[in-house]
């Protein structure tokens, strides 16, 4: 007798239809959202390559603030909360304290008759529970069973724990404790997905009044007393009202791409602001600000090498009550070899000293010296340096490089007398006519000339410095944008900075520098190309970069200090018909002004 025995397989001759096929290849929602693999342990549950680790609440403190669930709502962190209120009837609840109330009143009676001392404890449960039972007695409260479920999220079991720990350090200050659902987190993720069902069931009991505390759509606002608005918060439909000089800096920084309306955002600015006495220039690269000066009646100066507009790089500041004369010389004559170096393409030591020498002289000539009074004095013109150079050893060469500069048509701009009087409430300086040789040069004496009237008296101010990647070419005019970014507050000015070419901005050393000494920072919609840049830059979630990237014109996330929200700009239609940059909306504009003059003759 055999020990084993074989059998012919049976065979399955019925065919497979078509219909079977298809159901068999038919990809299912469920197929589309399911992770790639799952494995439950009993502190984490793996989703693919993501960790999750659900907390439940297990306490609670006597009283609870109406905000005490804000932070954690607004916590830099991906994670899911999942609230669960269950009603209790109202007729179970009070039998239940009834009880209650008679057992903790025959403790205070047994200590009484022991000539034991009254515990605090005891008599303040009893207040609460008679407050309680009076208050559902009258409909004023009511009891639920509530669970509060959190799931965090991360790439490895360390991130975890460093996200538990700091939620629990925040609700551990405010008396609210936390644990993690040991070898339930199965449980707990089936918990917390949007299916409304209390599988982990930890419930305390809570009453209306702590119960509403819980509301969970809690966001940061930037709603203040005082300030311009800028727009309307996307989370909550608040207004987002706030004022740059109320903080430890007045800098902002906005970047977007071409089209995203930052430059209509910095116009409603500088129109809201107008109002509040804030005195506003702007160095406007593209034209785009001069129907707003002739509309608020400001000063236009069109800066190129044929206009009538002139600044002399060697006018000095008047010395204010703190500062002496020889400070001032020597800072001005600092600022004046930076220029150099832009308009000569770059100086060897040598001829760094040389220059440096040179221009001293050629102060000397006017008799303005560190140990003389010259507020009063005119000061020289590039061609006197021309002339001090000629005559010096070594700078022979340094005088022919200069003489375009001096001759020609490029003298129109720089070798002349100041004529330009910014003494209005709002100031353009145009460079769009200036060529983009000479455009760094242009917006570094226009910057220079700013600052030695910002420095003449104390007022509150915002400079506007727009397609700023033009400053950030060249080091010196970098390094003078970032001086201007840092020293600014001292003289009660704002520096708002305003560019499209991030990449650009950033590789300066000091394009970093210039953002991080900025309380303000707006970011609008962002192109693919750059993103990734701006996300390491502002370090923003995968969220916040993808609302970047889908935000329509106007929209974006607006930062002050620590706090963000999610923007949408607005302006009323008169302010629109103002500020717009649009090219239809401008032809109409021009169209419907051409026919109000006909209409008149």
């Amino acid at each position: 007798m055999s020990l084993f025995s074989f059998k012919k397989p049976k065979t399955n001759l019925t065919p497979i239809l078509p219909e079977q096929i298809y159901e068999m290849g038919k990809l299912e929602l469920r197929d589309i959202i399911a992770p790639s693999a799952l494995r439950v342990s009993p502190k984490n549950i793996n989703l693919g390559e993501k960790m999750a680790r659900t907390l439940f609440v297990i306490s609670y403190p006597r009283y609870l603030n109406e905000d005490w669930f804000s932070p954690i709502i607004n916590l830099d962190k991906v994670f899911n909360v999942a609230i669960f209120i269950h009603p209790i009837d109202s007729a179970l609840v009070l039998r239940q304290l009834q009880k209650k109330v008679a057992e903790v009143q025959s403790q205070i009676d047994t200590k009484a008759e022991k000539g034991f001392v009254r515990d605090p404890m005891l008599d303040i449960a009893y207040e609460d529970i008679e407050t309680l039972r009076d208050q559902l007695q009258q409909a004023r409260e009511k009891i639920f069973n509530v669970g509060v479920y959190i799931t965090i999220y991360g790439e490895n079991e360390e991130e975890l724990n460093r996200t538990e720990s700091e939620i629990k350090s925040i609700l551990d200050s405010k008396l609210v404790y936390l644990k993690p659902a040991l070898f339930q987190q199965d449980d707990g993720f089936r918990t917390i997905i949007p299916t409304g069902e209390d599988i982990l069931g930890v419930n305390q009991m809570l009453n209306s009044s702590p119960l509403s505390s819980l509301f969970p759509f809690i966001s940061f606002d930037l709603t203040s007393n005082k300030g311009i608005l800028y727009g309307v918060n996307r989370h909550n439909s608040s207004l987002v009202l706030f004022d740059r000089f109320s903080l430890e800096n007045y800098n902002s920084v906005i970047f977007a791409k071409s089209g995203s309306g930052k430059s209509y955002t910095t116009k409603l600015e500088i129109l809201r602001s107008l109002m509040f006495g804030t005195d506003v220039i702007v160095i406007d690269p593209e034209r785009e600000y001069e129907f707003l000066a002739d509309a608020v009646g400001g000063r236009y100066f069109n800066i190129s090498l044929t206009s009538e507009h002139h600044i002399n790089p060697f006018d000095l500041p008047f010395p204010r009550e703190d500062e002496s004369p020889a400070d001032v010389l020597r800072s001005n004559i600092i600022n004046l070899v930076g220029l150099m170096r832009i308009m000569l393409g770059g100086l060897s030591p040598e001829e760094d000293s040389i220059i440096d020498n040179a221009i001293s002289e050629t102060y000397a000539l006017k008799d303005i010296t560190a140990s003389t009074d010259f507020t009063n004095k005119p000061a020289p013109l590039l061609s006197d340096l021309e002339l001090v150079l000629a005559g010096m050893e070594g700078g022979e060469s340094l005088a022919q490089r200069l003489a375009k500069y001096t001759q020609g048509t490029w003298s129109g701009f720089l070798n002349r007398p100041t004529n330009v009087d910014i003494n209005k409430q709002f100031v353009v300086f145009s460079v769009r006519d200036m060529e983009d040789e000479l455009k760094p040069v242009a917006m570094y004496i226009v910057m220079h000339h700013i600052w030695n009237t910002v420095r003449r008296n104390l007022k509150k101010r915002l400079l506007v410095i727009d397609e700023a990647w033009w400053m950030m070419k060249a080091e010196d005019t970098a390094s003078f944008l970032f001086s201007l970014v840092k020293r600014g507050r001292k003289y009660f000015l704002g520096v708002a900075t305003i560019t499209q070419d991030v990449g650009d901005f950033l590789k300066s050393p000091y394009g970093t520098p210039i953002i991080t000494n900025s309380s303000i920072q707006i970011l609008l919609k962002q192109s693919p190309a750059s993103i990734d840049l701006v996300q390491t830059t502002f370090n923003l979630t995968d969220e916040e970069k993808y609302l970047l990237l889908e935000s329509n014109v106007g929209e974006g996330i607006f930062f002050a200090g620590l706090k963000r929200v999610a923007i949408k700009i607005i302006a009323s239609y008169t302010e629109d018909q103002i500020i717009t940059s649009d090219p239809s909306q401008l032809l109409a504009i021009k169209k419907a002004k051409a026919d109000f003059k006909n209409s008149e003759k």
